[in-house]
Formats: structure tokens, C-alpha cells, sequence
């Protein structure tokens, strides 16, 4: 178990860990009032949400069974909110698979998401879903779609991935996503959830920083990093990366990630996590599939964003707008 231990000013209270009995799945998480520490109890009124972290294969009926178990353990901890990771409806093993196993957002699969949400009244980011979008007949291609569900089941938000992530890394394979797929056309405004207003990324966006820059001028509170990181990258960016995007917006980063071996051609490397403005990482999964929770406390991030008022003091005269506010 690796726990995080913060200041008392700081300290994010999460589920107590202890007794907690959630079979086939793990959790970590940081270990809430310490009895050394004074800890107000309103902090147990703060929105709480559960971070899934799953082992997509190209067996999608498979996939939904393991996220529903999550989802639905997310709903009986407490959490208004669900995090899934990037591609968590399929990884297949290649283009081809990919492009027939791809559903529209009105298709079967989202409907059972549909009834999910309203089952268990909670609100559900489906991280990275692969849309056949209005012009599949024309271009056969799809989209890496980051859908929000409200709790009673309606499409809230969609994002569809605006940076692709075609690059050849040595040790962990080529990847060229966009010989399947269509980079998004634009960024989506915040939108607000029980938890606060998230803004919306996929995995790879991660590395632009104008992305968070200008979703946090628009409004963000918590950015959201569905992801499906290589066991390259991963452990030398993925928590940095994390990290530096929360210090930078003052925002929480929610990051639900894919793990674990998909199949003979694929593997990702997990540590899904919540990362709070401070940079502080307040929650992580352990390995293999299981869910992480963490409550959001939006009067911290406004006092932090108070004490140290950097977009105050940035000089646009000097460098541009680097991330331009969304119209």
C-alpha cells in the first residue's frame, strides 16, 4: 500500500483504506484523519470520486462486465462521479479491428452506459470512445470520443482527442493512430459536475500544455487525462506530466488509465491517479485493474489560486496568449 501523508492545512480527505473489502479489485489511497491530525469534518461532505483503472482487450462485451463491477462499486463507496480510462469499450490489435469493432455514440454499447448511469445515479466520464461520427460513410475513420454521461443517463459533453498519437518509440513499438482515426476539430468548454467544472483531454493532449492552459482560462477546475500509456513512457512521463499540468492550471488532474497486457501486440502501464493543484499526488491505483477514490475540494484549489495568483502575473506582451481562452 503506498500512502500519501499531507500537511493538515492540505490534507484531501479520502475513504478510510481499512476494512475496505472490494474483491478482484485493488485500491490505494491516502490514508484520511490521522488521529495526530485535526482534520475538519466537513471535509467528509466534499464530492468524492472513484478512478477505474481496467485492461481493455478486443472481447468488448468482456470489457463492459469489468467496468459496469467498477462502476457500480464506485456508486456504493459514496462517489457522484466515475472516471474510465482511454479506449476502456476496446484495444484491438490492429486498424482493421479497430475500425470494425467501432460503434456511433447511438449504438449498443453506449446505450448500456446509458442505463448504467441511471442505474447507479452517477455521473460517468467514458474516457476514450472509438466513434464512428457522421461522416464514417465518407472517410472510414473514427474518433477517439471522450463522452461525459450525467446520472440520469444523457450526453452532457463530447470531446473528440485533437492531438493523435503517431510516434515511434524504441522499446515500445510504433504507434499510428491516425491511420484509424480523425483528430478532433476543436476543444470543448467546461462542463459542470457535481464535482466541479472538468475540462476535457485524451491521454496524448497531456503534452500540450496550451490544451490545460486554455481550458483552465475557460473555466476548469479539474482536467481529466483518460489514458492508455506504454511501459516507456510511463514510467518516465506519465507522473511528471501529471503533475506539471496540475501546478501549472491550479487545477486537480483526474488521470484513469489502462494496464496490463491487452493482447500479444499491446501492454500498458497503469498508475491511474489524482493528482490535487498543489501537485500533490492524493490518490493511485496499485496494479491490475481496481479503482482509486479522492474528494475534491474546490475551496482549497480557490484559496491556492488566491496565495499564488500566477494567471494574474502572466505577460501575454511578452510571449502571446499561450492557450487561448475558448469563445
Amino acid at each position: 500500500m503506498g500512502f500519501i501523508i499531507r500537511p493538515p492545512h492540505q490534507l484531501l480527505s479520502l475513504l478510510s483504506c481499512p476494512g475496505l473489502r472490494i474483491p478482484r479489485f485493488s485500491v490505494v489511497c491516502a490514508p484520511p484523519r490521522l488521529r495526530t491530525m485535526a482534520v475538519s469534518s466537513s471535509s467528509w461532505d466534499l464530492p468524492l470520486v472513484a478512478v477505474c483503472q481496467v485492461t481493455s482487450t478486443p472481447d468488448k462485451e468482456q470489457n463492459f462486465k469489468t467496468c459496469a463491477e467498477l462502476i457500480r462499486e464506485a456508486a456504493r463507496l459514496g462517489a457522484c462521479l466515475a472516471f474510465l480510462p482511454e479506449a476502456f469499450d476496446f484495444i484491438a490489435r490492429d486498424p482493421a479491428e479497430t475500425l470494425r469493432l467501432s460503434e456511433p455514440l447511438g449504438g449498443k454499447l453506449l446505450e448500456e452506459y446509458t442505463q448504467l448511469a441511471r442505474e447507479c445515479g452517477l455521473w460517468l466520464s467514458l474516457g476514450g470512445f472509438h466513434e464512428r461520427g457522421q461522416d464514417w460513410e465518407q472517410t472510414q475513420k473514427i474518433y477517439n470520443c471522450h463522452v461525459i454521461l450525467n446520472n440520469m443517463g444523457s450526453v452532457v459533453a463530447t470531446y473528440r482527442k485533437t492531438h493523435l498519437c503517431d510516434v515511434e518509440i524504441p522499446g515500445q513499438g510504433p504507434m499510428r493512430e491516425s491511420n484509424s482515426t480523425i483528430p478532433g476539430p476543436s476543444l470543448e468548454s467546461p462542463i459542470s459536475t457535481p464535482a466541479g467544472k472538468i475540462g476535457l483531454a485524451v491521454c496524448y493532449d497531456m503534452r500540450f500544455p496550451e490544451l490545460s492552459l486554455a481550458l483552465v482560462q475557460a473555466g476548469a477546475e479539474i482536467l481529466t487525462y483518460p489514458s492508455a500509456f506504454g511501459f516507456v513512457t510511463g514510467p518516465a512521463h506519465w507522473e511528471v506530466l501529471l503533475r506539471a499540468r496540475a501546478i501549472e492550471t491550479q487545477c486537480y488532474v483526474v488521470a484513469a488509465a489502462q494496464c496490463g497486457r491487452h493482447h500479444e501486440k499491446r501492454a500498458s502501464y497503469g498508475h491511474s491517479m489524482v493528482v490535487d493543484p498543489w501537485g500533490t499526488v492524493v490518490a493511485r491505483c496499485s496494479e491490475g485493474p481496481g479503482l482509486c477514490l479522492a474528494r475534491i475540494d474546490l475551496n482549497y484549489l480557490q484559496q491556492l489560486r488566491k496565495q499564488l495568483p500566477v494567471f494574474q502575473h502572466r505577460r501575454p506582451d511578452l510571449y502571446g496568449n499561450l492557450g487561448h481562452p475558448l469563445s
